[in-house]
């Protein structure tokens, strides 16, 4: 399991700096109307799922979105270190 797990985590990251991203492009398209298409629904059900607990729980400040910014804080301050410290841990037996 720490093989896979360290052989992973460069993989890992990648998806979740990619899902960052994602996450930039969806919060551009609803400043940018003209910009929507029928492939935004794609990028809906992407993020639309990891965004709306935090809705919840911290609602629109003055019309701005703030679940945008806490997710992509969480994101790359706390799950991607996280991730990064998991698999250091699970290398560190291999070499």
């Amino acid at each position: 399991m720490n093989a896979i797990l360290c052989y992973l985590d460069g993989a890992v990251v990648d998806i979740a700096r990619l899902y960052s991203l994602v996450l930039l492009v969806y919060a551009l398209l609803s400043w940018i109307p003209d910009l929507r298409g029928s492939w935004t629904r794609y990028l809906a059900m992407l993020v639309e799922p990891v965004l709306a607990p935090v809705r919840r729980v911290i609602p629109p400040l003055g019309g701005l979105d703030m679940s945008f910014i806490v997710v992509v804080l969480l994101l790359n301050f706390l799950i991607v270190p996280l991730l990064r410290s998991a698999a250091a841990t699970a290398c560190a037996p291999l070499y």
